[in-house]
């Protein structure tokens, strides 16, 4: 799939705001709030039901939850090993997250492995705008994230991400997440000073157990993602790498207070530029609300 082809798609949910109905026009002021009235009450993002993604950068409500994920690719006689745990924690609109990942890269003359970057995250919607009816439904916000050095051999550079997100329900099973970010780096070697523009697509689509019942399943969710990188400066400027994961999560029910998530995906390339790197990977996901 062609970047231009992402790009378009892209216009569905960073531009949602945009989409008015003829015959269903947006709520009543009474249901809105916050900074100039930009907020709706009745928004299915203040609920914090949209789908975990894979690859891309989580942009939903999340009051309380833990996160276990590993990614195996392979790529011209390489393996990479991509192991992440993670906390959020809501406090109002607002989504505070910590993640600690560790690297395993190994080739038949090479192995290099640490903890890679610790990074610590914060989003919050800015502007909601719902439909009367429902079915429309759109949430447009603003994040930051920083990655702090460990000192690992994978682990070398601070890097500070400022991003803006857009989640996007239309009736009441597709849900369309978008992320845009300007990454820089900072610190010593080669990466010192590298700067990317990053973007994520994530659609999924919600079934309930009622039209899928699978048992201790609550929903089941097909999933779709694209996360690419375009490198700004340096040598390799105008490189775009695009992964693309296709999967699903399965919500189980609640044991207790706490609410497992499991979720598996194929990644694979869709640029050149990303086939150098990886050819086909592998993704699995443990979520724990609490």
């Amino acid at each position: 799939m062609k970047i231009a082809l992402i790009s378009s798609v892209c216009a569905l949910t960073l531009f949602g705001p945009a989409i008015v109905l003829a015959d269903d026009q947006t709520a009543s002021t009474g249901d809105r709030y916050g900074l100039f009235n930009w907020l709706d009450h009745r928004s299915f993002y203040n609920e914090g039901d949209y789908p975990e993604p894979f690859l891309v950068d989580d942009s939903g409500l999340e009051i309380n939850e833990a996160r276990l994920d590993w990614l195996h690719t392979e790529a011209h006689g390489s393996k990479t090993d991509f192991a992440k745990a993670e906390v959020e924690k809501g406090f109002g609109l607002t989504t505070v997250e910590l993640e600690l990942p560790y690297e395993r890269d190994s080739s038949a003359h090479s192995l290099t492995k640490g903890f890679a970057n610790i990074d610590l995250g914060v989003r919050r919607p800015l502007h909601q705008l719902v439909s009367a009816t429902g079915f429309f439904d759109n949430t447009l916000g603003l994040a930051a994230e920083v990655g702090i050095p460990t000192g690992s051999a994978v682990s070398k550079n601070t890097e500070l991400v400022p991003k803006i997100f857009d989640d996007a329900r239309i009736g009441e099973h597709f849900t369309a997440q978008s992320v845009l970010g300007y990454s820089q780096l900072f610190g010593p070697g080669g990466d010192g000073g590298l700067a990317s523009f990053e973007y994520g697509f994530v659609f999924g689509y919600t079934i309930q157990h009622a039209q899928l019942p699978l048992p201790g399943a609550l929903q089941f969710i097909p999933m779709l993602e694209f996360s690419g990188e375009t490198q700004l400066n340096k040598a390799e400027a105008g490189r775009n790498g695009v992964l693309g994961n296709a999967g699903f999560r399965v919500n189980l029910k609640t044991i207790g207070r706490v609410q497992p998530r499991l979720g598996a995906g194929f990644v694979f390339p869709v640029t050149g530029a990303a086939h150098e790197e990886v050819h086909r990977g592998i993704f699995t996901s443990l979520v724990f609300e609490y």
